[in-house]
């Protein structure tokens, strides 16, 4: 007799209907692509329903594969009406005993955790080496700018210049008046009980002069602008716009990575200190409610508790933090696929490694000059 491909006919026997399976039920027949799709939707046909019958006596062959395709199709559990060989029931009582809810968990293995980490090693490496060549390609557009300034593409820099700082000023002075209103109150209940509510001034400006301003700043930034640069780089990958400046010959880094990175950098020193007077003017008006610190004496004493130094090195973490945080907003948004899901993803992971970025440049700055301005 002939090899048959598996099929399934439906007759009705005086017990009920029954579903007859013929042919060969194997792993070789099984598969064909085309094969299993075309067994797959007679089964689909065919539920499994407590009045159908199942006949196997007329297969030609059934292996361990076969068995636990009908055993799943079955609902894990034996049909009321079963018609098969010994041979055939040793089969389905074996897949029985090994089928399990829920597939086994994979053991741990060393190799396994080398191979991950080494994974993600490398792609650690492929971002940084991404990141670099941006970075070697906006000194590249520097010189280039500064060759030939009339050609630079000013236009974009005021857009992105007036989008990123102008419109930040609202959100970054809100959320600095509060954090200064906080840091007084929690600042004067200890203060008060040494007597030393006067220490407030050098307490608060230092903070928030060096610290807390620029840093704050740049977080907002991060993650109200950092997330806009990968967003709208990210939609001209999907619209195919940066494969037309391609082939137009219009250069990615000094149309779209220059413009972003000069903005930040000139907007952020102004934001930060914007958001520092923003922090300084709500811990002037907490300590003059909490501790009746007046605010002309804080305004007169603020210049003597901190030195000028300070300023100068916020300003200098400033123009780095949005540097960065350009860079790796156009770095993520360089490296979006052409599909909604990789632009979500890499919009995201450019939010959360720019505020990472910009915490670690803060403590290597904040170790680096520890002697300046203290």
């Amino acid at each position: 007799m002939p090899d048959s491909p598996p099929r399934i006919t439906r007759a009705d026997t005086p017990e009920g209907p029954c579903a007859l399976l013929q042919g060969r039920w194997g792993a070789a027949e099984m598969g064909s692509r085309a094969q299993w799709r075309t067994l797959s939707r007679q089964l689909a046909g065919l539920p499994a329903q407590p009045d159908l019958g199942w006949d196997l006596r007329g297969l030609q062959w059934l292996d361990h594969v076969g068995a636990q395709l009908l055993w799943n199709h079955w609902g894990r559990a034996w049909p009321q009406r079963l018609a098969l060989t010994p041979g055939q029931r040793a089969l389905l009582e074996r897949a029985e005993r090994y089928s399990t809810t829920a597939p086994p968990a994979e053991p741990w293995r060393t190799a396994d955790q080398v191979d991950r980490l080494g994974v993600l090693v490398l792609h650690g490496v492929d971002h940084a080496r991404h990141l670099l060549v941006l970075v070697g390609q906006l000194a590249l557009d520097l010189l280039r700018l500064l060759r030939a300034p009339r050609r630079g593409p000013w236009r974009d820099i005021s857009g992105h210049l007036y989008r990123m700082g102008a419109t930040a000023l609202p959100i970054t002075a809100l959320v600095g008046f509060l954090i200064g209103v906080v840091l007084a109150y929690l600042m004067s209940l200890q203060l008060r009980q040494f007597g030393a509510e006067s220490f407030i001034v050098n307490i608060l400006g230092i903070s928030l002069i060096r610290e807390l301003g620029p840093m704050l700043a740049a977080i907002l930034v991060a993650g109200r602008s950092g997330s806009a640069i990968t967003a709208q780089i990210g939609v001209m990958r999907v619209t195919e716009e940066l494969d037309a400046m391609r082939v137009m010959g219009i250069a990615h880094g000094f149309r779209l990575v220059l413009p972003r990175a000069l903005a930040l950098a000139l907007a952020m020193p102004l934001i930060a200190v914007w958001t520092t007077l923003a922090a300084l003017a709500g811990g002037m008006l907490a300590a003059d409610v909490a501790m009746d610190v007046s605010p002309a004496y804080f305004a007169q004493a603020l210049p003597r508790a901190v030195d000028a130094a300070n300023l100068a090195l916020a300003l200098s973490k400033s123009v780095v933090f949005g540097v960065l945080i350009a860079l790796i907003g156009c770095h993520w948004g360089l490296r979006v696929q052409p599909n909604t899901q990789s632009l979500g993803a890499g919009t995201t992971a450019s939010v959360v490694n720019s505020i990472t970025m910009v915490i670690v440049v803060d403590a290597l700055f904040a170790v680096a000059f520890k002697n300046v301005g203290i």
